[in-house]
């Protein structure tokens, strides 16, 4: 037995030595730009101590931060990428297992009584006989189809982690994105509330006036009207911020109606600098690139597979064991039987099969050559857009600053004025609806800008240097 296996080892590995049938691969390659534009090299916020993974740790939100935990805990599309990932593993393991011989041991017995009508002899005792076989089968890996084959699935499988990895940054992406957009509302509705009461206590001024002979019925029909109007846009806010508290519950994992996020709604903070890196860098941070560089590699493979089946291919088949007519004879000397021999395969005419699949196989490759490059393209253009759009945004908040306190300094003066009878209601209504529209732009535009760090962050694959590279 030792003898044996030394020699199954010995052949396996002489097997692996020999040249595989097929292109080897070799990364194609891509266009990748010098460097991109819009960027400012900054440290990143985030210290180089916090994990990788851990990438919204640099908004410094503890709300955030365990939201992110409970859905990569508990999300159930992540469960299944993690659980195609396995899959993938356990495939590649079932094609390696072609490496080696299939070997299976039986037994059996067999009772029977012969015919006596085709022999002029006597009749025949019943027989029995009872076996014990040992068999094995080899298919000797000349051609390095298995290689090729066992090659492919581990491309797979990496793909498959690659998968999970992209699934997972797609969803803490999601996570923060709905965050912030949930407390943009919060804060959207503050604001609201506050003008349902201004606009409450404005008109039972007017109310007042009226009574007094010192306004008008129409200045009490316009305080209703805003007043209403304010009313029912808080309402619809509140339930935007309803469902956008639902799609977290979801995507952490949670029932609907059993998960809540305390309500605040402080002023949104400013998004972090997230520093870019080289767009070379790119490809070997995005994990839906990866996943798209093994697809391809897994494809070359299987030209190599196609190619294979031109060759002939050999198997081993053998059988060992003991057969006897006597149970208590069964494991004597005597009793032993075997055979051994080779099978050759050798495909002379399969009506253009192997052509055409061998054909198949190229279209593939070049078709997945297609994928990676255009994954690599977008890729690229998603950083650039975020880029931009971070630097146009920082410009634009500025200027929607400015906006919001010379519309407060007006609704101030207005309603002042108002108050000491100067000017009509009409311009009071005017500079508060200028002062509450630029203020929630003000609002949605912070939101904005914390989901275009997001959208960087994801673009860039989720992690980065804490300095650029040079």
């Amino acid at each position: 037995m030792k003898t044996f296996s030394s020699f199954l080892l010995t052949a396996t590995v002489g097997f692996a030595a020999l040249p595989s049938v097929g292109p080897d691969y070799t990364k194609p390659a891509t266009i990748a730009p010098a460097a991109y534009r819009d960027v400012a090299w900054q440290t990143a916020a985030p210290a180089d101590t916090l994990a990788r993974g851990e990438w919204w740790k640099v908004f410094n939100d503890s709300a955030l931060d365990a939201l992110e935990a409970r859905a990569l805990s508990a999300n159930e599309d992540l469960h299944a990428a993690a659980a195609r990932v396995d899959q993938a593993r356990a495939a590649a393991g079932i094609v390696r297992s072609a490496y080696w011989p299939s070997v299976s041991v039986g037994a059996s017995a067999t009772r029977e009584q012969t015919s006596t009508t085709t022999d002029n002899t006597l009749p025949a005792p019943l027989s029995t006989t009872y076996r014990v076989p040992l068999a094995a089968t080899w298919e000797l890996d000349l051609t390095g189809r298995v290689r090729r084959l066992s090659e492919s699935a581990r491309a797979d499988a990496d793909a498959s982690a690659a998968a999970f990895e992209s699934v997972r940054l797609a969803l803490t992406a999601e996570v923060a994105s709905n965050y912030f957009t949930l407390r943009s509302l919060e804060r959207e509705y503050t604001l609201l509330t506050d003008t349902v009461a201004l606009r409450r206590h404005t008109l039972d001024l007017i109310k007042t006036r009226v009574q007094n002979g010192a306004a008008a019925e129409l200045d009490t029909a316009r305080a209703e009207t805003e007043l209403a109007t304010a009313e029912a846009e808080a309402a619809a806010v509140a339930n935007h911020r309803s469902a956008l508290q639902n799609a977290l519950a979801v995507l952490v994992g949670a029932a609907a109606p059993d998960f809540t996020i305390a309500s605040t709604s402080p002023a949104l903070s400013t998004p972090p600098v997230i520093p870019a890196g080289l767009p070379a860098g790119l490809l070997e941070r995005r994990p839906d690139v990866a996943a798209a560089e093994r697809a391809l590699a897994s494809a070359n493979a299987r030209i190599g597979v196609a190619k294979a089946a031109f060759f002939p291919s050999i198997s081993l088949t053998g059988s060992a064991g003991f057969a006897s007519s006597d149970i208590d004879h069964l494991t004597q000397s005597d009793s032993r039987i075997w055979s051994i021999g080779p099978s050759l395969y050798l495909p002379i005419f399969q009506g253009g099969r192997n052509k055409a699949n061998l054909a198949r196989s190229r279209a593939s490759y070049e078709e997945s050559v297609a994928q990676y490059r255009q994954r690599v393209l977008v890729a690229f253009r998603e950083v650039q857009d975020a880029l931009t759009a971070s630097r146009l945004l920082a410009d634009q908040s500025a200027a929607q600053d400015r906006a919001v306190a010379s519309a407060k300094r007006a609704a101030e003066l207005a309603q002042t004025r108002f108050d000491s009878g100067y000017v009509a209601y009409f311009e009071v209504i005017d500079a508060q609806r200028t002062a509450l529209a630029v203020e929630r732009a003000s609002t949605q535009l912070a939101a904005l800008r914390l989901n275009t760090s997001v959208a960087l962050i994801k673009a860039l694959g989720g992690g980065w240097s804490a300095q650029p590279s040079s």
